[in-house]
């Protein structure tokens, strides 16, 4: 059963909340159908962003949500990130801003998928999800990682 939720961001969500005994059957249709509305709408990126898109000045325009465990949080992550594990981005939607920009990461990328595309279901037009998460980040050059792209330092 873990292998099977690992696999598909989309599936888990899907499998979390049709399974869950607390849904009725009115609630599971309006679920089903929030998430049907979503992935109509979508882009084909579901909006990840690279950390070479993002020039050294920009980061400061994001709400940055790291969404590892506190464990791994206090080990290492992107300066300036909160820690907000990713099981509690809808319960603690709250201190998420939908006035401004968020990204959103964990360790590759697969775990902020699931909550970003929880937080995009719930309303949240304004999440991008990092790609690869914080090993890409941290191996494409980190804050740096456009101006080694680019030759560009921060515009």
């Amino acid at each position: 059963m873990k292998a099977i939720l690992k696999q598909s961001s989309i599936g888990l969500v899907l499998l979390v909340l049709l399974a869950s005994p607390m849904l009725h059957a009115a609630g599971e249709d309006a679920a089903v159908k929030a998430m049907e509305e979503y992935l109509d709408f979508v882009d084909y990126g579901g909006a990840t962003i690279f950390p070479e898109q993002i020039p050294k000045d920009d980061w400061k325009r994001f709400h940055v949500i790291d969404a590892r465990d506190k464990d791994q949080f206090a080990k290492d992550h992107i300066p300036g990130a909160i820690n907000l594990e990713w099981r509690q981005v809808l319960s603690k939607r709250a201190s998420i801003p939908k006035d401004k920009s968020v990204l959103i990461y964990c360790n590759t990328g697969s775990l902020s998928a699931q909550a970003g595309f929880a937080l995009r279901v719930a309303g949240y037009e304004n999440v991008r999800i990092l790609q690869g998460g914080y090993a890409e980040w941290k191996a494409k050059g980190g804050f740096d990682a456009f101006a080694k792209m680019t030759g560009k330092r921060g515009e």
